[in-house]
């Protein structure tokens, strides 16, 4: 049974994007290919674990799926041309891929259509591509499930009733999708650096490497994008730290306590070069080439350089100035000048972060640096309450219990 489970697990990993990209562009609708995609794993979950794991899953969901598919649409009472289509099954003259020559990278510029609002083309990518659900997008974004659900609902409404065409963009059309697709990127390989489900593992390391095959897919189609570059250089020094964020006792372990002889010394490398290539380039960095800058100084030699770091976040906060940005500032201005200066900027902070689990994690220590304990537990409490994240909780509540 646990065989027939992660067997799921990997299918859905392998198969989701595909599986919707197939239906939608059949019988041209997201909302038909979501739903048809959900019912097959519903049912896989259901039948796998009794019934054994088929002999080649990802033909069993995406059969199962199209029968769903056209289940729905004779329901509706849809035209016989329509059926007639939708049985095509193996196409043997399938449509030439464009520009782009990779499933997922595909699915990701289609959906991220310029008609739609950036948050909406996000929201909507995460969702058919990535098969994240609808929560996890929502702590993403930092809004309500409902909101969310909401959000997505009215983006594939706006696709049908606007008769946006399902296809792949042409190589002139991919400069004006670009930023949304960087930040569905970006935003899956975030789930996969620290995992927002419960039922997920800490660390969800098949989430942060389809992220990153997808940055290195998307640098060869654009080499001359800084901001392309900046991402991919960004994800090599995250994930080049991976090993070492988890302890053995499964807890989380923080930048500043992490065991730098685990780093992965040559995604390091391959990351610095991009951010050398990228300022040698002379020209103004971006949101993107700026993180990768920072995370650049915090993987060069055996300590970091917060003046360096605060100097780029800088820089950073003056391109966006997002309360995450300013927070990330403020925790590098507390290793700068002192925890007492930062808390000011945490208490700026606070009307728009209070319910977030980082905010909260990253105040508690600092009011534990200036000795005020009894807040520093309250908001250790806060921040465990905000978070579903098995290592991030552990580590929380032994720093809490340490008090």
């Amino acid at each position: 049974m646990t065989d027939a489970r992660d067997a799921l697990t990997r299918a859905h990993r392998e198969e989701w994007s595909r599986v919707v990209a197939t239906l939608a562009k059949r019988f041209g609708s997201l909302d038909i290919a979501e739903e048809a995609a959900a019912e097959a794993f519903a049912v896989a979950a259901e039948r796998w674990p009794a019934d054994g794991i088929p002999p080649s899953p990802g033909a069993w969901l995406s059969t199962t799926a199209t029968r769903k598919a056209i289940d729905r649409l004779r329901r509706e009472g849809v035209g016989e041309a329509r059926q007639r289509e939708a049985l095509l099954v193996h196409d043997p003259h399938p449509a030439p891929v464009g520009a782009i020559d990779d499933d997922r990278l595909r699915l990701i510029f289609t959906c991220c259509h310029p008609a739609l609002s950036v948050e909406a083309r996000v929201a909507l990518t995460l969702r058919m591509v990535g098969g994240l659900s609808v929560p996890e997008i929502a702590r993403a974004f930092l809004v309500q499930d409902t909101t969310m659900g909401a959000r997505i609902t009215r983006a594939k409404a706006k696709i049908a009733a606007a008769r946006i065409p399902y296809r792949v963009p042409a190589r002139e059309d991919l400069p004006r999708r670009v930023d949304a697709v960087l930040t569905v990127l970006f935003l899956i390989f975030n789930e996969g650096y620290l995992a927002s489900s419960a039922d997920a593992g800490p660390v969800r390391a098949e989430l942060t490497g389809e992220a990153l095959r997808m940055a290195r897919l998307l640098h060869t189609l654009l080499p001359h994008d800084g901001e392309v570059a900046g991402l991919l250089a960004l994800m090599l020094l995250i994930e080049a730290r991976r090993d070492a964020r988890v302890s053995s006792a499964g807890e989380l372990v923080p930048l500043g306590e992490q065991d730098r002889g685990v780093w992965d010394a040559r995604l390091i490398a391959e990351g610095h070069a991009l951010v050398r290539e990228r300022l040698a380039s002379g020209v103004a960095p971006g949101r993107h080439q700026l993180l990768a800058a920072i995370n650049a100084v915090h993987t060069d030699g055996e300590t970091t350089d917060w003046t360096q770091v605060v100097a780029l976040y800088d820089q950073l906060v003056r391109l966006d100035p997002s309360p995450i940005v300013r927070l990330n500032r403020a925790v590098a201005l507390g290793e700068r000048d002192g925890a007492a200066s930062a808390l000011s900027e945490f208490d700026a902070l606070e009307p728009e972060l209070s319910g977030y689990h980082a905010y909260q994690a990253a105040r508690a220590a600092l009011l534990v640096r200036v000795g005020r304990l009894a807040e520093a537990r309250d908001a250790y409490d806060a921040a465990i309450a905000t978070t579903a994240n098995r290592a991030e909780i552990a580590y929380l509540a032994r720093r809490r219990d340490d008090l």
